[in-house]
């Protein structure tokens, strides 16, 4: 039964789509049965998907030969998956005039949902170009499934209209409010599963929403919590609360919570009317409607097989019959499982949805459309470039763009803020998930933005970049690609900072994964940074790390920073002895820059008779070898760098091993010596961590007279 609040909604923003009236309209059109028939038609096709390899319309009876041997997959999340995806398609089919309505998965496991869904709305194409619904089609999906090398059996871009891969758990009503912001047209349904409101990623989306101001600007998201009652191996801490309870939560932390458990389909249609009547802007400070559909875990399933009771149980997290091919009561509870789907209702001889399903349907799925800036940013000569405040502010003066830190904007002495106000576009919040889901989404849809943060506390968002990438590269590869570039500003480095905020572990967990589509800048001065940063901004289909320090340093000629910028790193003609150097001095980093070309200037008063080059790395990425790294030297550049026999001193702001393994891919094993970031044992003051890690000026002089003392013996 369905718990509403009674109210009358408060008038929609002029401009805001009324989502209310679409719904009022697919109800007129769509009857209650096309809704039950999609549903059931989804429901079949996820359950085949993991059980047959033929006769997926039971056009005969079912035989052993048509089940699979092994069965794979995850059924469990599928049937409330399906059971949203089935009244959210009246809704698209009828969504206001010039607005857009986007499905997000939470449950990463919902891959065989998707995969139905695409297919019975036509976007799916398994066997050529042609039709999307033929029997062909039909048995391809089924067959194929889990498609090992072409979708896979989970959530992922591969799959048409799928924005957010699955595999991490959490982020997605924070990408859904990404999504949202600054889109008045766009609705957002992200459908959350109950072990998923576990995390703290989700935890923490529900209370971010009063972080985002400006209700006239956004569009609105329609939280779904799939309160099935089960996570992967046992309840989950939702289903140990009763309705009031859970109404109580989700009133405490701001919304309308309208819980219906699904068996009363009539009921949940009005139920979603009702949500949408309420529907207001993401950033309105009123309460906004979520709705939790407390549907049992793998529901229409098998209840019970022989003396093993599979509903309500973990078993009904995969495949809820392990072996039907060889157990003849688990066949019997297969082939009875699958009927009451009744599929010949459901699917022409020709594979084809039937007249009735295709009423509930949404049409083929299009991708989000995407909003660029509105006019570019300027070119300049490098000196004009004032700091990365002024970057940041101009950019943000084009449009479509937004600025998201952990409460942090200040102390890392980014200018943005007017009268100690922040603007529209910039936004905190105490939270680095938080932080990277808006950005995920906001760029997901087409606009540039930028994440600043402190360098020890960037870490916490290792699993959610590195999954990100996995969804980046997928859509590359499908044709996908021209999103904008992810953009990450790390600044109040360990350098300069406390014990406990020392760490610059997450750009070197970027560099292991050997992605492409990573660029680790390390500019050397403050106005090379914002450079880098406009560069960054104007940029797609990259994920960009820009290390730079937040206190003011030296500045260094601009003259080489050309050749830094489109080359990934340049000769410093001022530091450098023409001819064959004794030794190569590269630094990384602003304050490697400082230290090394310190300590070149103290080598040259010591030694004069040495010959050194020096040079400075822009990109990090540049080092690795081809084809891991796009970007990266060819041979030639390389060589003409760093020679090829010549000892080299390298500086860097990161940990030294990812900067020694990009080198050791390119075969170069003992002639660089690579210093950077060393844990101290201890809290220690800057200049003592410098000399800990081996990287104030002095110690780099010694070892650089060293290493040409080793080299020439």
């Amino acid at each position: 039964m369905a718990l509403t609040t009674e109210r009358v909604a408060d008038p929609a923003p002029p401009g805001f789509p009324d989502w209310s009236h679409a719904a009022r309209q697919a109800a007129q059109v769509v009857p209650d049965q096309a809704i039950d028939a999609c549903w059931r038609a989804l429901n079949h096709l996820s359950a085949a998907q993991l059980y047959l390899t033929d006769n997926a319309r039971l056009a005969r009876p079912l035989r052993p030969a048509d089940v699979k041997e092994t069965p794979r997959g995850h059924w469990g999340v599928c049937p409330p998956v399906n059971y949203m995806l089935a009244h959210l398609g009246p809704l698209t089919a009828w969504r206001p005039a010039g607005s857009e309505l986007l499905v997000l998965h939470g449950a990463g496991h919902a891959g065989p949902s998707a995969l139905a869904h695409a297919y019975l709305n036509g976007s799916l194409h398994l066997t050529g170009n042609g039709p999307g619904w033929s029997m062909p089609e039909l048995r391809a999906l089924i067959t194929g499934f889990p498609h090992p090398e072409r979708f896979g059996g989970e959530i992922t871009p591969l799959i048409p209209g799928v924005r957010h891969t699955g595999g991490q758990l959490g982020p997605a009503l924070a990408i859904a409010q990404g999504m949202a912001l600054d889109a008045p047209h766009r609705l957002v349904v992200p459908l959350i599963g109950d072990g998923e409101l576990e995390t703290g990623a989700t935890a923490a989306a529900w209370l971010a929403r009063r972080a985002l101001h400006g209700s006239g600007e956004h569009g609105a998201v329609l939280p779904v919590v799939l309160a099935n009652g089960l996570k992967m191996g046992g309840p989950s801490l939702l289903a140990g609360m009763n309705q009031d309870d859970v109404r109580a939560y989700f009133t405490g932390l701001g919304y309308e919570p309208l819980i219906h458990d699904g068996a009363d389909l009539p009921g949940f249609r009005q139920l979603l009317a009702d949500a949408l009547t309420r529907q207001r802007p993401l950033g309105e400070p009123a309460r906004q409607p979520m709705i939790v559909l407390t549907m049992p875990k793998g529901h229409t399933g098998p209840e019970r097989v022989a003396d093993r009771q599979i509903a309500g149980t973990p078993a009904v997290h995969k495949t809820p019959l392990k072996s039907p091919r060889h157990n003849d009561v688990e066949f019997a509870a297969l082939a009875a499982w699958l009927a009451s789907y009744r599929p010949a209702e459901l699917f022409t001889t020709q594979g084809r949805p039937t007249d009735l399903v295709r009423q509930a349907l949404p049409g083929p799925t299009a991708e989000p459309g995407a909003t660029r800036p509105s006019a570019p940013l300027a070119s300049r000569r490098l000196q004009s470039w004032p700091d990365v405040s002024a970057v940041v502010r101009e950019r943000a003066a084009n449009g479509a763009f937004r600025l998201f830190s952990p409460d942090e904007l200040a102390s890392n002495r980014l200018a943005v803020t007017t009268d100690d106000a922040l603007p529209s576009w910039a936004t905190e919040i105490l939270n680095e998930e938080i932080c990277h889901g808006w950005l995920q989404g906001y760029t997901e849809t087409g606009r540039d933005a930028l994440l600043a943060t402190y360098e020890a506390f960037a870490p916490v968002n290792t699993s959610l970049l590195v999954q990100h990438l996995k969804h980046r590269r997928l859509r590359y590869l499908t044709g996908q690609g021209g999103l904008p570039s992810v953009n990450y500003l790390i600044t109040s480095l360990g350098w300069r900072n406390t014990y406990t905020h020392q760490n610059p572990g997450l750009v070197s967990s970027m560099l292991e994964t050997e992605d492409g589509f990573v660029h680790v800048y390390t500019p050397a001065d403050a106005t090379r940074a914002a450079a880098v940063l406009a560069v960054m901004l104007a940029g797609h289909d990259r994920v960009n790390f820009l290390i730079t320090d937040k206190h003011p340093g030296p500045a260094f000629p601009p003259d080489p920073f050309r050749d830094e910028l489109t080359d990934g790193a340049a000769i410093w003609p001022h530091l450098s002895h023409h001819g064959r150097p004794h030794l190569v001095l590269a630094s990384a980093g602003d304050i490697p820059a400082r230290e090394l070309t310190t300590a070149a200037t103290l080598l040259r008063r010591s030694h004069p008779e040495i010959k050194i080059r020096y040079l400075h790395v822009n990109d990090l990425a540049v080092l690795g070898p081809a084809p891991h790294w796009p970007y990266a030297f060819d041979e030639r550049t390389f060589t003409r760098l760093f020679g090829t026999d010549t000892p080299v001193l390298m500086a860097v702001p990161t940990h030294p091993a990812p900067v020694r393994a990009l080198l050791a891919a390119r075969g170069e094993t003992s002639r660089f010596h690579v210093v950077g970031y060393r844990e101290p044992s201890r809290p220690t003051t800057p200049e003592g961590l410098l000399e800990h890690c081996g990287l104030s000026a002095a110690a780099l002089s010694a070892r650089a007279a060293l290493m040409i003392k080793e080299h020439s013996g």
